[in-house]
């Protein structure tokens, strides 16, 4: 059995130089096999958890809900509504009789307890199973309560994550375009893809706002339901975690005819590039106000400003960082580009980069910015990650929760950079504490007491 599963995995790792680039992706997850991936009710979960003022809602066991409990980590400049796990904790006489008409008592004594904006019910796999109608529940109570009431159709059992975005891209969507819009600059953009994990989007909206550019909504860190009901009344959307709300954007451009850019905040260099591209699109779309080539200069200023205090502090980094090896696995590749980028900065080498949801044209683009020899994988699971580790004698390796307890086993060094960390590593200042978390890490003497790769 071990050696079906190998050969039917074979085709989702490629070795950069060693034959011509091919690689399968978007496969649901060999059974058995441990993916490193999540379910889609958590992939849902992690889109819109952030939404502060919403209620969230799991219908299903109670484990659903603790296993999501704060997962993204996500702050909030005021309400932290979104921080209670609510459940309707499904029981088997529920499994048996059905839990529509508990789901619609838990819905009419929260909304009425906590008066949120909206609240979102995320359905879970036993659901999926039981059969319950979570639309004509939800239908139901926002016509009783005229609160919004969202299903969020994640049931699912292969650890499809990717099948997650797309559900919490539906429930929104179905805000979108039910708001004002009256008001709203021209010169203006909707954040998406960036949930505010250690007040990282309060930065980017910062450089936005010192470049003239108004930000309508958050989608979804620090979000706001009456911004996301107007968010298509925005210029333009800017999407940063390309896996989880690349979808809404195409959505909202094919009926709204609103435009996107993907961009990556992470690194010196594609921080500084997002800004340009955003400066540009305005340039180009409104070539004859000169209010857009006052936000390019504005532009300008601000990424000097910001290189020249940075690249003097990197370089103490740099020095006793260079030649070290790197592995990265993420979630989103799109993440993976910027990552490699920035181990490049500070002159270390990445010999393996792997991620949950790639496409083709994400791997291929991969492997153009790689140097030979660098594995390239994915949707891995633990025994592959733990040799690869071990063979190309890594120094540090980047990932999630779940990829922590491998590097230690290891003894090697670990950088969450997932929805669980609490260091800002995005914007200019993010590059900063990525150096220096970097540098700690590696450079930790506890590593001389440690049986380094072998695990």
């Amino acid at each position: 059995m071990e050696a079906v599963a190998l050969k039917e995995r074979e085709n989702q790792i490629h070795v950069k130089g060693e034959a011509p680039f091919n690689i399968v992706c978007n496969k649901d997850s060999l059974a058995g096999a441990v993916s490193q991936r999540a379910c889609v009710f958590c992939g849902s979960r992690v889109v819109l958890y952030p939404i502060a003022d919403a209620l969230h809602l799991v219908h299903g066991p109670i484990g659903c809900a603790v296993y999501t409990w704060d997962i993204r980590g996500a702050l909030s400049s005021g309400p932290e509504l979104h921080r209670l796990s609510f459940s309707t904790d499904l029981q088997e006489i529920d499994v048996i009789f059905g839990g529509e008409k508990k789901l619609r008592r838990a819905l009419l004594e929260l909304i009425n307890r906590h008066s949120p904006k909206a609240a979102f019910v995320y359905s879970t796999c036993i659901v999926g199973i039981i059969g319950d109608d979570l639309e004509a529940v939800c239908k139901d109570v926002a016509a009783i309560t005229g609160t919004p009431v969202i299903p969020v159709q994640s049931e699912g059992f292969k650890g499809n994550k990717r099948a997650g975005y797309q559900a919490a891209c539906d429930a929104m969507f179905r805000l979108i375009g039910t708001g004002d819009t009256a008001g709203i600059s021209k010169y203006s953009l909707n954040i998406l893809g960036d949930f505010n994990l250690a007040g990282e989007i309060w930065m980017i909206r910062e450089y936005y706002e010192k470049m003239g550019v108004e930000v309508v909504a958050n989608i979804t860190g620090d979000g706001r339901v009456d911004d996301i009901c107007r968010a298509h009344g925005a210029g333009l959307n800017v999407v940063q975690c390309s896996g989880s709300t690349m979808q809404l954007a195409h959505m909202m451009e094919k009926k709204y005819g609103a435009p996107s850019l993907r961009v990556s905040y992470f690194g010196i260099e594609d921080m500084s590039e997002a800004l340009y591209d955003i400066a540009r699109f305005f340039q180009q779309k409104y070539p004859d106000d000169p209010e857009s080539d006052r936000i390019m200069e504005r532009t300008k200023a601000l990424v000097q400003e910001k290189v020249s205090e940075l690249v003097p502090k990197l370089e103490k980094y740099r020095k006793a960082l260079a030649g070290k090896k790197a592995a990265i696995y993420v979630g989103g590749s799109f993440k993976a580009f910027s990552l490699v980028k920035a181990f490049r900065l500070v002159d270390m080498d990445v010999v393996m980069v792997g991620s949950q949801t790639g496409t083709e044209e994400d791997y291929r683009e991969l492997e153009a910015i790689t140097d030979p020899g660098t594995v390239i994988v994915d949707d891995a699971n633990p025994l592959e990650l733990n040799s690869f580790l071990k063979e190309k004698g890594v120094d540090i390796f980047v990932g999630g929760v779940k990829e922590r307890p491998i590097a230690y086993k290891l003894g090697i060094g670990f950088c969450d950079h997932n929805h669980e960390r609490k260091e800002a590593l995005a914007g200019f200042e993010g590059m900063l504490n990525f150096a220096k978390e970097v540098y700690s890490s590696v450079m930790s003497p506890v590593w001389r007491f440690a049986p380094r790769n072998q695990g």
